[in-house]
């Protein structure tokens, strides 16, 4: 409610002044471009498997520790850094798919999901020994921020806006006109049928498991100057994530990335008009709304798709 002093009031009798808004807005939008990176990774797997990876969240991490690693140990220039730790976590995603998710031959979904959420833990056990139990820490890619009506916002939180910009254009262009993209979803539909006109299923499956880590990795990367990282924060991005891609609608990289960005105002408002306390609570209850009310997501059409 708006009240004659022009500022916003919540149920509780929060009241929060226009630049106050905006600035939660902004906050909530910066969010909602990770949660849409997360959610882009999830629906790359599902859009050539049909199964749902959680462990995308540990390859958000394993962005940021790998890029911090490669900074603090190697001693890169902070770019190449960043660019050997996002390649190696797309490396670890292939890895992943081929040591764990090929093996099982006969593609049972339950059996999948169960081995993504062990990955999962078997990943961040990795990453505690292998990098400390401590939080990393990269420098900015950009200093300083930017007024916006009154409302501050950092310029590394660009950086996220434009990564999240990119894929979802990218993504988007290579599932609509690429034979790469065609394939991969022909895949998901039917493997047999996709391999009787010459797609091979399981290099169709590396190379979603490999992009997804990628996308994970770029997510850890344009986060950690902000937010730092440790072993323990990728199964908060998975949840997230897989909220917004469940939000939005999976298989759609367009509906993600608005999937991401919905869940990331709705949880700054939250913020703003009821209590910090219920934030991470929103995903969640987002979530269980979602799968009750409209499973195929908010932007998310029919499951038959024409490839």
């Amino acid at each position: 409610m708006i009240s004659s002093t022009g500022l916003f009031q919540g149920r509780h009798g929060k009241t929060v002044d226009t630049p106050e808004l905006l600035q939660f807005a902004l906050a909530g939008l910066k969010n909602g471009s990770i949660y849409a990176l997360v959610a882009l990774g999830f629906t790359i797997v599902y859009a050539s498997t049909g199964v749902l990876n959680f462990a995308q969240g540990e390859f958000v991490m394993l962005g940021g520790m790998l890029s911090v690693w490669a900074y603090s140990t190697l001693g890169l220039p902070l770019p190449l850094a960043g660019l050997l730790g996002v390649l190696l976590t797309g490396l670890v995603g292939v890895i992943f798919e081929l040591l764990a998710i090929r093996p099982r031959k006969d593609g049972d979904p339950l059996a999948l999901i169960i081995i993504t959420v062990g990955g999962s833990m078997l990943l961040s056990s990795l990453a505690r020994h292998l990098f400390g139990p401590t939080e990393k820490a990269l420098p900015r890619f950009s200093e300083g921020s930017v007024n916006i009506f009154g409302a501050s916002l950092e310029r590394q939180s660009l950086w996220i806006f434009g990564i999240a910009a990119v894929a979802v254009v990218l993504l988007t262009f290579m599932y609509s006109y690429t034979r790469l993209g065609k394939a991969m979803r022909a895949c998901a539909i039917d493997r047999n049928a996709a391999r009787l006109v010459g797609i091979e299923p399981r290099m169709m499956v590396t190379l979603s498991f490999g992009l997804a880590a990628i996308l994970g990795g770029l997510a850890g990367l344009a986060t950690t100057p902000l937010t730092q990282t440790a072993f323990n924060v990728g199964p908060s991005f998975g949840v997230k994530g897989f909220a917004a891609a469940i939000l939005g609608g999976l298989g759609n990289p367009f509906a993600a990335v608005l999937g991401g960005l919905t869940l990331g105002l709705l949880e700054s408002m939250s913020v703003a008009f009821i209590s910090s306390t219920y934030k991470d609570a929103i995903s969640l209850i987002i979530l269980l709304l979602v799968l009750f009310v409209r499973p195929q997501g908010l932007f998310g059409g029919s499951s038959r798709q024409k490839v």
